[in-house]
C-alpha cells in the first residue's frame, strides 16, 4: 500500500517523521479507494475473501453516451493535449451527471466505459421509480451544456441514452482476497439494459414495468413495443427540488499519538480500513493509485491496447430460478469461476477489468497493454481467451430449481489505440477506464461469436499468426463501421 521511496525509507529508517509520512500517505488513499467505491461498497465493506449476496429491490438506471468515438477521434491526433482536452470534456460531463445522481438519490455502482449503471433503492414508499425517472429528466436537461463541444475538427455534441427498469435483483461480493468484485444477478439487470439500447438519445426510456409504478405521474410517449418515453413537458416547480443531501464525504482520520508505538497503531488501523476495499480493484490500478496519491491524479493518454470481452453466459441466469436457499449454490459457483478466470489473466500479464451486464449472461472485460505494456500483449491476450474458455467448458453446473444450465462463453478481442483515464469527478467518484472504438470493437466480436468461439480483429490475427492457429471467416458489418470488417477465429496454438 506504499509507493517504493516510501516504502524503501519506512523500512531503513522507521522514524516517527517516516511513520508521520506512511500515515499521511494511507489517509489519502483511503480517500481515494473511498471515492473509487460504490456507497454499498464503502459503506459496508466485506472481508477479503468473503462471498455474500442478499436480494435487493430497486429501479436500475443504465446510460450511454452517443457521439464519444467521434470526440476522441477529433482529439487522438494531439497526443497529451488531446488527451487532456478528452478528460476535460469527459469529466465535466461525468460530475455533472454524477451530482444529479447523488442528490436525486441514486447511487452510482459502476462505469462502464462511457456508460453508466445507477442504483436507486427501494424504500418504504416505494419511490425509487418516481426518483430514477426525475434524475433521468434532470440529467437530459442538464446534457444542453454539451451541445456543442469545440474541438480541433470543429464543433461536436454529445447525446445520450437513459433506461430504467424497476424489479427485484441479487447483489453479490464474490473472489478472492486477491480480487473481489461486486455483482448484479438476474434478468431485471438485463431488462435495465436492453430498456436503454432499445431508447433514443435525449430521451428517458422506461420499461413496462417500470411504467405500471408510475403511470398517472408523467406523460408519456410510446417508444419500441413494450416501453414508453417520458413526456419532459414540467416547469422547474414540477420537476421539484433535489430529494436527499448528497453522498457524504468520508471523515478524514486524525493522528493523535506521535510515539512510534502510537503510530503504529493508527497505521494498522488505516491499513484495516483500507484493505477491503483494496480488494476491489484490480493490482495494476491499485499500483497506479498506490504511487500517485501524493498528486492524486493519473495522467491520461492513447497507448495502443488489446481489448478482451467474455460473455459467460448459463451460471449468471440461472438466480432467477432458483428456489429459497439455493441462491448460494448460483453466487458460489460463479465465485469461483471468476477466481479461476481472474487467475488466467494475472498469469498472463492481463488486467480483469470488471464484471459487467449483457443482454444475456455476464460479460468480463478485460485489458491487455494498459496500465501497464509488454511487446507481445496480443499474445498474452489469445492465451489468455483460450485459458478462459477451457475453465468456463469445464465448470460442472449446478442444479438449480429443478434445472441444470448448460454453460458457455463467446469471445472477442480486438487492439488498437484507446483513451486510458481516470474518468469521473476528479475530486470525487470516478474511476480508471479504458474508452474508444478497439473497446467497442471487442465487445461486438464477442457478440458475433457462436457457442464457445474466440473471435479476433485483423490486427490481432496478424499479430498472433505465427503461433496460433486461426481461420479467416467471411467479413461482417459491424455498428460503427462503414465497411465489412474482417475477422478470424481463433482455434488454438500452433503445433
Amino acid at each position: 500500500m506504499l509507493p517504493a521511496d516510501l516504502y524503501a525509507e519506512a523500512w531503513v529508517d522507521p522514524s516517527p517523521t517516516t511513520l508521520e509520512r506512511v500515515f499521511e500517505h494511507l489517509r489519502t488513499l483511503q480517500r481515494i479507494l473511498h471515492d473509487y467505491s460504490s456507497r454499498h461498497i464503502s459503506d459496508n465493506p466485506p472481508r477479503p475473501g468473503e462471498v455474500r449476496f442478499s436480494w435487493q429491490r430497486g429501479s436500475l438506471m443504465f446510460t450511454d453516451m452517443a457521439g464519444f468515438t467521434r470526440l476522441m477521434e477529433a482529439n487522438a491526433a494531439f497526443g497529451r493535449a488531446g488527451a487532456q482536452n478528452l478528460l476535460k470534456v469527459l469529466n465535466a460531463y461525468f460530475a455533472e451527471m454524477l451530482e444529479i445522481i447523488s442528490k436525486s438519490g441514486g447511487d452510482l455502482l459502476e462505469f462502464t466505459g462511457d456508460a453508466l449503471l445507477v442504483l436507486f433503492p427501494a424504500d418504504e414508499k416505494r419511490n425509487d421509480t418516481l426518483q430514477a425517472i426525475k434524475a433521468g429528466l434532470r440529467m437530459q436537461r442538464a446534457m444542453a451544456r454539451f451541445a456543442e463541444i469545440e474541438t480541433p475538427q470543429g464543433p461536436l455534441h454529445l447525446g445520450m441514452r437513459v433506461g430504467i427498469h424497476s424489479g427485484r435483483f441479487l447483489r453479490a461480493n464474490i473472489g478472492t482476497p486477491r480480487r473481489m468484485e461486486h455483482v448484479l444477478l438476474g434478468s431485471a439487470v438485463q431488462q435495465a439494459k436492453l430498456t436503454e439500447s432499445n431508447g433514443t438519445a435525449g430521451r428517458v426510456n422506461l420499461s413496462a414495468r417500470a411504467f405500471e409504478r408510475v403511470p398517472n405521474e408523467f406523460r408519456f410517449e410510446d417508444g419500441k413495443p413494450g416501453y414508453q418515453f417520458v413526456v419532459d413537458d414540467l416547469t422547474h416547480e414540477q420537476l421539484g427540488e433535489y430529494e436527499i443531501i448528497p453522498r457524504r464525504r468520508m471523515a478524514s482520520s486524525v493522528l493523535f499519538e506521535r510515539s512510534v508505538e502510537g503510530m503504529m497503531n493508527e497505521i494498522h488501523g488505516a491499513l484495516k480500513s483500507i484493505e477491503p476495499l483494496a480488494s476491489f480493484l484490480p493490482q495494476p490500478i491499485l499500483s497506479l493509485l498506490v504511487e500517485s496519491a501524493a498528486d492524486r491524479h493519473i495522467p491520461p493518454d492513447f497507448p495502443e491496447a488489446t481489448i478482451l470481452f467474455v460473455n459467460f453466459i448459463g451460471l449468471p441466469e440461472l438466480v432467477d430460478r432458483a428456489l429459497p436457499g439455493e441462491e448460494l449454490k448460483v453466487v458460489s459457483g460463479f465465485s469461483r469461476a471468476f477466481a479461476h478466470i481472474n487467475a488466467a489473466v494475472e498469469a498472463r500479464g492481463g488486467m480483469l477489468k470488471k464484471v459487467t451486464y449483457h443482454l444475456s449472461g455476464s460479460d468480463i472485460v478485460i485489458y491487455f497493454g494498459v496500465p501497464t505494456a509488454h511487446t507481445n500483449d496480443p499474445a498474452r491476450a489469445a492465451a489468455a481467451a483460450l485459458a478462459i474458455r477451457d475453465v468456463i467448458t469445464k465448470i460442472k453446473p449446478p442444479t438449480v430449481g429443478a434445472q441444470t444450465p448448460e454453460i458457455r462463453c463467446q469471445i472477442g478481442i480486438s487492439m488498437g489505440s484507446c483513451f486510458a483515464a481516470e474518468i469521473g469527478e476528479p475530486r470525487g467518484r470516478r474511476e480508471f477506464n479504458v474508452l474508444g472504438d478497439t473497446v467497442n470493437t471487442a465487445a461486438r466480436l464477442m457478440d458475433r461469436a457462436a457457442k464457445n468461439q474466440i473471435l479476433v480483429s485483423q490486427r490481432v490475427y496478424e499479430a498472433i499468426a505465427s503461433d496460433y492457429d486461426c481461420k479467416e471467416l467471411e467479413a461482417v458489418s459491424l455498428k460503427g463501421k462503414s465497411q465489412p470488417v474482417p475477422i478470424y477465429e481463433l482455434i488454438g496454438v500452433n503445433k
